[in-house]
């Protein structure tokens, strides 16, 4: 079915509008979202940055109808999640980190079935997609075996497989990779971009505690803290923000007697030096001393003078590379502290 049949003619597969959640808590209200604008295109793998309680879960929960807005709207591919919750509950899904849903009891296979019942497939098409994603996730040696007996990485992987079943235009994942290994996070990342692959248009929406993994898949970000987006833009231009000058380290074998960090700093464009000397090993383990310096320039063109100065003073370069933030950089900066500095997100009484 295209998009395009579906609710408004807005094309966001995303769109909120001052969307805010206010929680009853014992000491007072607590604003969990406040007056949040977003806008996510088909397509995108669009990922959501920031410590516990930033409001993040908050409003997956609001666009995966869990949970109502306390103000604001939203919708996906243009279905209103408060007044079309059941259109939009037939487009989408849901995998969360570290829960679980289901009864032990049941076999993986059954388990995949029940689902498939509660999406409201036919008996027959329900259970072709429950055998062909048992064979895309890999877990046909355990389809048999008992929910409770799975370890934590086969259960997301089951997650994954039933996220699949009804075939979501939009997949939100909150923190799916949270307490499994290196391996399986990377088979999850995998099954993402294979889902995404698949058919031009599906959308994901992503919130994780690990930079790492949203500079690896995100198209976009949003950096989000008490509630607020603090910043938004793709992991180029979030680095960006916080890059004040470009940053090059040069290796030479040694700095010749007539160049000087003095005589560097004074070339055109150079902003800051630092020298330090270390040693490099080969292949065979033999050392050999090198000095490398890091060099803050107004711009890159500048490094073309820099290199001209140091090989004109006989300087034979090793190594020429562009150092740049890292989001964990750009976060600490926005945010004022690290991404697990923070309690947990208020909930409802």
């Amino acid at each position: 079915m295209s998009v395009d049949l579906l609710g408004t003619d807005s094309a966001a597969a995303v769109e909120v509008r001052g969307v805010s959640r206010v929680f009853k808590a014992k000491g007072g209200p607590v604003t969990a979202l406040h007056e949040i604008n977003l806008r996510i295109e088909p397509g995108e793998l669009f990922g959501l940055l920031g410590p516990n309680g930033a409001g993040k879960s908050t409003l997956i929960k609001i666009l995966s109808t869990l949970l109502l807005p306390s103000a604001g709207s939203a919708s996906i591919f243009g279905l209103d999640v408060v007044t079309e919750t059941d259109r939009v509950r037939r487009i989408m899904n849901l995998v969360a980190g570290g829960d679980f849903s289901g009864y032990g009891l049941l076999t993986v296979r059954e388990q995949l079935a029940m689902f498939a019942q509660f999406y409201g497939m036919p008996y027959r098409e329900g259970m072709r997609r429950v055998d062909e994603q048992i064979e895309a996730f890999g877990i046909g040696e355990i389809k048999d075996r008992k929910i409770s007996a799975l370890s934590t990485g086969q259960r997301q992987k089951l997650n994954f497989a039933r996220s699949f079943l009804n075939e979501p235009w939009i997949l939100f994942l909150d923190e799916p990779t949270i307490g499994l290994d290196v391996s399986a996070a990377r088979d999850v990342r995998d099954r993402v971009r294979a889902f995404q692959a698949a058919q031009p248009g599906r959308t994901v929406l992503l919130t994780t505690h690990y930079m790492a993994e949203a500079d690896e898949m995100c198209d976009r970000i949003a950096i989000v803290d008490h509630g607020r987006i603090l910043a938004q833009g793709t992991p180029a231009e979030l680095k960006r923000m916080v890059q004040k000058e470009s940053l090059f380290i040069v290796g030479v074998d040694a700095l010749p007697p007539t160049m000087s960090v003095a005589n560097l700093r004074a070339i055109p464009g150079v902003i800051s030096v630092a020298m330090r000397d270390e040693a490099t090993f080969d292949a065979t383990g033999v050392g050999s001393p090198t000095t490398r310096l890091a060099i803050g320039l107004k711009e890159d063109g500048a490094l073309g003078g820099v290199i001209s100065a140091l090989a004109g003073a006989g300087a034979h370069l090793r190594e020429i590379s562009k150092s740049e933030p890292t989001l964990e950089e750009v976060f600490v900066q926005l945010v004022g502290r690290g991404i697990a500095e923070s309690s947990e997100e208020p909930r409802s009484e």
